[in-house]
């Protein structure tokens, strides 16, 4: 197998995710760590060479460079049983990889940024504004998750998948900000369930 470097900070649950799902399928990261507070990945050299985009986690395979998270999963999941072999339940996967893009990071993550490396006292006056919006949306996200996992084990196929390993990343820190898990039985009994399969790693 090539080279793999994951371009990190460590405390990325999008960063972890990839750690995770390369765990999970015994492949060997290098690791590199950015620190995005003081605009490591905004520097001529890491958007020239790494990610034009300027935002990490990015996966290295060889001298190639793969942007955004969730690619970078299915990348190391690939070939795995993280990736079911039934085409509409591969189509499933992508389902959720895609809505955890789109209706959870953004606002589950976002909220967890903002009160951790942020702090309310120095919140700007769009992000107090966005404050509502963000985190109804995510009790959404967090409410959809709960009502699917009360009738499945997992969320693809009855068994883990790299859709459980994306999922996992920041709903189980979404407490950090201002969540209650507590409120979530079914998601809370599925997070049980993911940590206690053969390779989980946590965050670090």
């Amino acid at each position: 197998m090539e080279r793999l470097v994951l371009h990190e900070y460590a405390r990325s649950g999008n960063c972890y995710k990839i750690r995770l799902t390369a765990a999970h399928v015994g492949a060997t990261l290098e690791r590199r760590e950015y620190d995005i507070m003081q605009g490591e990945t905004r520097t001529p050299e890491f958007l020239e060479r790494v990610n034009a985009n300027g935002r990490i986690p990015v996966l290295q395979v060889g001298d190639r460079f793969l942007p955004e998270s969730n690619a970078a999963c299915w990348y190391l999941a690939s070939g795995s049983p993280l990736i079911p072999e039934d085409r509409f339940a591969q189509a499933d996967v992508l389902r959720w990889l895609f809505w955890e893009q789109y209706n959870h990071e953004p606002n589950v993550a976002t909220l967890r940024f903002w009160f951790g490396w942020i702090g309310e006292a120095n919140f700007t006056e769009f992000q107090r504004a966005a404050l509502p919006l963000k985190r109804e949306a995510g009790l959404a996200a967090l409410r959809l998750m709960d009502e699917h996992l009360a009738v499945h084990p997992f969320l693809v196929g009855g068994r883990l998948s790299v859709a459980d390993i994306v999922l996992y990343a920041y709903t189980h820190t979404c407490d950090e900000g201002g969540y209650r898990l507590i409120d979530y039985p079914a998601v809370e009994a599925w997070l049980a369930r993911v940590a206690t399969q053969p390779g989980h790693v946590t965050l670090d």
